[in-house]
């Protein structure tokens, strides 16, 4: 998967082999266009870079400032695919949730460093191979309010590296 955003690309290779349904999930909305100008609209310094809510977070269509963190697409929720092998550290691609295991949707996160705690609690999906310094550059949220980024960042365009 390739992200596009403002000061170049992101390459993330997505890992089918720990999460199936999620990164089925995943392609099917980036090749809909569904991530095309989604926000980053959780940054918290140090830790990770949230995005993927592709009901209020398009910049151009929709955006609520209100609601980004809220929503995610017209797909079914997703089950845990949680591994037991792998580990969150700096540069891996995690689904976000609500507080029901089983409720991925869109909504993903990519690690700025390490965070043990997650680990067997939230999905992988991936790991950034490429552009790791770009995503470092993402506009940080307010820490006082949970990473909240006013006028966020965005995901410019996202495909699938094999499509093109």
């Amino acid at each position: 998967m390739i992200i596009t955003l403002k000061d170049g690309d992101v390459t993330i290779a997505l890992r089918p082999d720990l999460a199936p349904k999620n990164v089925a999930q995943i392609k099917k909305l980036v090749r809909q266009g569904a991530y095309d100008n989604v926000a980053f609209h959780r940054v918290i310094d140090g830790f990770m870079a949230q995005t993927g809510d592709v009901k209020f977070g398009n910049i151009k269509k929709g955006f609520s400032a209100e609601a980004v963190g809220t929503g995610g697409s017209d797909q079914p929720d997703l089950p845990a695919e949680f591994s037991q092998t792998e580990h969150y550290k700096r540069g891996v691609v995690g689904m976000a949730r609500s507080q029901d295991p089983n409720s991925a949707n869109s909504q993903f996160f990519i690690m700025f460093a390490p965070a043990p705690p997650l680990d067997g609690q939230y999905t992988i999906v991936g790991n950034v191979v490429s552009g790791m310094e770009l995503v470092d550059h993402i506009k940080k949220g307010d820490e006082a309010d949970n990473g909240t980024v006013t006028d966020p960042d965005r995901m410019i365009k996202v495909r699938i590296a094999a499509d093109k």
